[in-house]
């Protein structure tokens, strides 16, 4: 953990931070978003702020394993949703590392919480709850009475995505005395979400007066993401591809690109970074053997690992091409169905882990039926495996429509697996086209949304993999990139201190 170092008198007085997520790494995850608010706050706390995250408690979460406790002052607040009020326990714990640790609140509720075992959606049919609105607006006032019954008025705020956007309206609109001192950020990870609920149902349930029931609706219906938009201080987003992306199209953002162009000004890009105690080859104990470049051959030994756990058999001359991912329509799916027949011809194999649209996944299964000596798919998703797909996988695929970040793609360059990506968002700013010519770039990329460009970028890599002098060269490059936290983490502390900077002057 950390140690006590002597602090420098000309340095930066620490900030009081919290970060609220509707996720966060190891206690929660879905995807990303759980990975960046572990990440990130781990990061600030190497700046040496007073960071603390909260999340909420959902059933899945055990609460020995996470070592959950009771806070004295934080037991049984009555929280309304419209006509309804239910009782929250805000529990605490920690995320750690190595390095640091840092506090985690934990909003716990039966109703709401306690018995529903998935995060957003129903685990057996993949059916979002019906009552999401309402679980979200219960945790968002539960964020605001934690730090009023605390007496810990942060100086800063961050909020998440749609599912604490909420927080925003109510420190401003409700508590506007009480946190008047406090800033606000907004982190768009995925604008395609945007939490929107039938309006005149919903927006009574939030309790706000009606006097500001339009800055919360879009379309016709409550939009939890434009609230938030509006009622932050200082809006970012995870690349600056995916920041051109969303200001210029009215279609990929819903229209709310419309508010972002009007706040321009507080709105900034701050690409994602990756941890890198947890995502390193050479540190990596969930992996069959730890390698770095300089003893790359140990490589080899996790793709054996690897393709025996997916029951397929291990050919060194054979490239394996991995996929983890939620199974939705915005990671490509459709390219990989129709390419499907053409690529599962080729001297590969495939690897694929994740879960979500039951179609899609039947769509997996149904491929690897017909080629179960190519194709090996885990419905699900498993943290230490796919720790074990990057570390053993030649290649990876990451074919989306968007993508405002990525992450995959980060780590597969760390442990040497060569990403092969659709030129959008954050993947276009982390991945750049690998040149045999210059022996520049740390993978391959397609412009074009078709799947003959999917496949033409994937012939690309295999051509190169039989180059054993250039596949070397670019696994090099790749294991070389520079995705820590380090610089994204300088920004966010300048954005924060930014906006503390505009409260001196209106005192």
């Amino acid at each position: 953990m950390s140690k006590a170092k002597t602090r420098d008198r000309n340095a930066p007085k620490p900030l009081s931070i919290l970060f609220v997520a509707s996720e966060i790494y190891p206690i929660a995850k879905t995807g990303g978003l759980a990975d960046v608010a572990y990440g990130l706050p781990i990061a600030l706390r190497d700046l040496e702020h007073d960071i603390r995250v909260m999340l909420p408690k959902y059933g899945a979460i055990s609460e020995r394993k996470n070592r959950i406790h009771e806070i004295n002052r934080l037991k049984d607040i009555p929280v309304s949703v419209g006509e309804r009020t239910e009782l929250a326990t805000v529990k605490s714990s920690s995320i750690t590392n190595p390095r640091q640790k840092v506090q985690a609140y934990m909003t716990t509720n039966h109703h709401y919480y306690d018995s529903k075992w998935g995060l957003y959606a129903d685990p057996e049919t993949g059916a979002d709850y019906e009552d999401n609105d309402e679980r979200f607006i219960f945790f968002n006032k539960t964020v605001v009475q934690t730090c009023l019954l605390l007496g810990w008025i942060p100086n800063v705020v961050h909020v998440n995505d749609w599912q604490t956007a909420l927080t925003a309206a109510y420190m401003r609109v409700m508590f506007p005395d009480k946190f008047k001192a406090t800033k606000i950020v907004l982190t768009i990870h995925n604008i395609a979400n945007q939490g929107e609920f039938p309006f005149k149902e919903a927006f009574a349930k939030t309790g706000l007066p009606a006097e500001v029931a339009e800055n919360f609706k879009h379309k016709g219906k409550l939009n939890f993401l434009k609230a938030g938009m509006i009622y932050a201080d200082h809006i970012t987003t995870v690349s600056e591809g995916y920041a051109k992306e969303i200001l210029a199209d009215a279609k990929l953002s819903n229209g709310l690109n419309d508010i972002l162009k009007k706040r321009k000004a507080v709105f900034t890009p701050i690409l994602n970074g990756i941890d890198p105690l947890i995502w390193s080859p050479d540190k990596d104990k969930t992996i069959a053997r730890r390698f770095t470049f300089a003893d790359l051959d140990k490589k080899e030994d996790n793709k054996i690992d690897l393709v025996k756990k997916f029951g397929l058999q291990y050919n060194e001359a054979t490239p394996v091409i991995a996929m983890i991912s939620r199974l939705v329509e915005q990671k490509g799916f459709a390219l990989l169905k129709e390419a499907a027949e053409s690529l599962l011809k080729k001297d590969i194999q495939m690897v694929i882990l994740g879960e979500g649209d039951k179609k899609i996944e039947q769509m997996l299964l149904s491929l690897m039926k017909k080629y179960p000596k190519k194709l090996s798919v885990k419905i699900g998703f498993d943290e230490i495996l796919a720790h074990q797909i990057e570390a053993g996988a030649d290649m990876f695929l990451m074919p989306s429509l968007f993508e405002p970040c990525g992450l995959n793609q980060m780590y597969s360059c760390v442990y040497g697996t060569i990403p092969i990506v659709h030129a959008v968002g954050g993947l276009a700013d982390t991945i750049k086209e690998f040149s045999p010519k210059t022996a520049q770039g740390n993978g391959f990329t397609f412009v074009k949304f078709e799947a003959g460009a999917m496949l033409k970028a994937i012939d690309k890599a295999l051509v190169t993999y039989q180059n054993k002098e250039q596949w070397m060269g670019l696994i090099k490059n790749a294991m070389s990139s520079d995705f820590t936290w380090s610089k994204s983490s300088k920004q966010y502390d300048g954005i924060y201190r930014a906006l503390m900077a505009t409260l001196d002057k209106t005192k």
